[in-house]
């Protein structure tokens, strides 16, 4: 008589088990919204840094005159009345797009345009200090580390 062997109902349940915690192990390893959450705050101290490397490079070539916008008081860079507007500054001189933030209503795309239709918000600030010294910072972080902020 031929006998055919196969696998039973348990051996497959167990392979399909082990399979299973193995899957788990590696998804709670890898964290693709840790990573992603990373992967933002990472674009945001670029931009943060691309935004002040800019500013100073525009104070250096304007005999240390800073955009003008920038104050004491921390405001968004945007184009709304009363915020630091400065695209026409930086834009494309020091910058060849305004960076914005990653989760922005404009899914992080960069302002190259000044004069967009409604505006823009980067959802970055700058503000000055007492003692002259330019701080961008990146209000909206992800991660719980700090808060995103370069000092020059």
């Amino acid at each position: 008589t031929l006998r055919l062997r196969g696998f039973t109902l348990i051996e497959l349940l167990v392979v399909i088990g082990i399979l299973a915690v193995l899957l788990a192990i590696t998804l709670v390893a890898i964290n693709p919204q840790k990573q992603f959450k990373q992967a933002n705050d990472t674009q945001r101290q670029s931009d943060v840094n691309a935004i002040l490397n800019a500013i100073n490079q525009y104070a250096v070539d304007n005999k240390g005159q800073l955009p003008g916008g920038i104050g004491a008081a921390a405001l968004n860079i945007s184009s709304t009345v009363g915020m630091a507007d400065l695209c026409a500054d930086l834009v494309p001189d020091y910058l060849a797009a305004l960076p914005t933030d990653p989760l922005s209503p404009t899914d992080g795309a960069p302002i190259a345009d000044c004069a967009v239709v409604g505006g823009y918000d980067t959802e970055y600030q700058v503000l000055t200090t007492a003692d002259n010294r330019v701080t961008v910072s990146a209000p909206n972080f992800e991660q719980a580390a700090a808060l995103i902020s370069v000092t020059r």
